[in-house]
């Protein structure tokens, strides 16, 4: 019997996602470069399923009805191009190769052009859920070429995680990259939604004395309001967890924070479209800070700063209070700490849909913002309660220019500013770095900002390098220059934005 569809890559989200086909009633063929792990997944977990693999390529592709459906779960960059040459051998036109890694998407477009001219179908997409998500129904992202999603349009929708009425969270997302486009800032509003959730867990720590069981029964309880969302939940379990001598396990792990790429893809992505990513590359550069740890140690005994309260004792934190000595966190403070947490978490979805807006536009990719929305509902690592309130705000206002104006968002805002100014102002004054919180801040005042000082900018661009200025006073596009020394002259410089 031929299988309904190929996978190459049995790592954890390969083997999960085998499973989670046959769970769903397809036969699947499987294929991994060590023939010992192919055989030891056959005979363990997939055992006495329709799940057959080879240890060959090219049996693995005799295993495969017309037409092939091959998704690869390999490392992404070299190790796919590798595999795609060595599949396109051995397939025939109409054959389809699925790239379901966190490829760069600029890579994933130009893989579509390259397999197309070759006479085979591309699909790029992300999937989001990690092994539980993969295992039992993840986020899914695929763009590519429009002419393969009805190859493989049951089978994605099928093995998708569904919302609680019903959906599924699986949804085409258009040409070329755009797939793992969308994963990419799927991934930076991720990098923004982990760091704003540990600035407010330092906080609690070092700012207003909380021990583990109160930040996590604090956690816990806004996961059962407006702050529902996968990443609140965990951030619940991880901070009741106990080392095996009863110590609060979280202080035993290293801060220095790893990363894989696609946060850092995500903020050159907004620099190169020219769109304001300011907490989401905050939050990789805070990465960045924190994998720091010999200089930090040694800076930490040498640069002065206000004494944040305290670290818990047997921590390595340093620099504070004695645990005795920290004051405890009132109700009106937990309560700006919700605020603040949520209104830095809006801001951070608002610059990501902003991106894929900007870019998505830029490259007439048509990107339906209000079903990536749905596709996030259920599955993915950022997963929450408001992207139904965003998918409403898209669909409602599909050309809409930020989330930050739409009416629940904009509401919602106004409530809770006042908490993050409080907290902001607090992470200052006790010396707690809280970079993520502070964008969140600043964007939110520069976006509602009828003026900011850009003008002085232009000025000054002007005085020293003739690069032209216009005027409120007269219609856009319109260039001025001031000879600001006398001794300039009217030669300018040729006008032009990056």
């Amino acid at each position: 019997m031929e299988s309904d569809i190929g996978l190459v890559g049995l790592a954890v989200m390969g083997q999960n996602l085998v499973l989670n086909m046959s769970d769903q009633g397809y036969s699947v063929a499987v294929y991994n470069r060590s023939p010992k792990v192919t055989e030891e997944f056959l005979a363990g977990a997939a055992a006495g399923r329709e799940i057959h693999g080879s240890g060959t390529l090219e049996g693995f592709i005799r295993l495969l009805a017309r037409p092939r459906r091959i998704i690869l779960l390999i490392k992404a960059g070299e190790p796919v191009d590798e595999m795609i040459g060595r599949l396109k051998g051995l397939l025939e036109p109409g054959d389809l190769i699925i790239d379901g890694g966190n490829s760069f998407y600029e890579d994933t477009s130009r893989r579509a052009k390259e397999l197309a001219d070759a006479g085979l179908l591309f699909i790029g997409s992300g999937i989001s859920g990690g092994e539980e998500g993969a295992r039992h129904g993840p986020s899914l992202m695929p763009g590519g070429d429009r002419g393969a999603w009805p190859l493989v349009r049951e089978i994605f929708t099928s093995i998708a995680a569904k919302t609680a009425s019903g959906e599924s969270c699986c949804s085409w997302i258009g040409p070329e990259g755009s797939g793992h486009f969308v994963k990419m800032v799927h991934n930076g509003i991720e990098y923004g939604d982990m760091q704003i959730i540990a600035e407010t867990y330092q906080l609690m720590r070092d700012a207003f004395g909380m021990d583990h069981a109160e930040m996590a029964a604090a956690f816990a309880e806004w996961n059962r309001g407006e702050l529902e969302s996968y990443l609140v939940e965990i951030t619940a379990r991880i901070l009741a967890a106990k080392d095996a001598d009863g110590f609060p396990l979280v202080e035993r792990i290293l801060d220095a924070a790893g990363q894989k790429g696609t946060g850092k893809w995500a903020s050159e992505a907004a620099l190169d479209a020219g769109v304001p990513l300011t907490l989401i590359s905050e939050a990789v550069f805070a990465r960045s800070l924190s994998a720091l740890v010999e200089e930090r140690l040694e800076a930490s005994e040498l640069l002065e700063g206000p004494s944040p309260g305290g670290a818990p004792a047997g921590t390595a934190a340093g620099g504070g209070a004695a645990a005795g000595t920290r004051k405890k966190a009132q109700a009106g403070e937990l309560a700006d700490l919700r605020d603040a947490l949520l209104a830095a978490k809006i801001v951070s979805y608002a610059q990501g849909f902003s991106l894929m807006r900007e870019v998505g536009t830029a490259r007439d990719w048509d990107l339906d913002l209000g079903a990536i929305a749905q596709t996030w509902r259920g599955g993915c690592i950022i997963r929450s309660a408001f992207l139904d309130r965003i998918k409403a705000a898209f669909d409602a206002e599909s050309d809409l220019p930020s989330l930050l104006i739409a009416p629940y968002f904009s509401e919602l805002l106004a409530r809770c500013q006042g908490g993050l100014r409080r907290i902001a102002a607090a992470a200052a004054g006790a010396g707690v770095p809280a970079p993520a919180l502070y964008s969140a801040l600043a964007y939110y005042d520069g976006y509602r900002s009828a003026r900011l000082p850009a003008n002085l900018i232009q000025a000054q661009r002007d005085f020293f390098g003739a690069h032209t200025y216009e005027r409120v006073d007269a219609p856009r596009g319109k260039a001025f220059h001031t000879d600001w020394t006398g001794s300039g002259g009217k030669a300018t410089s040729n006008p032009y934005n990056a």
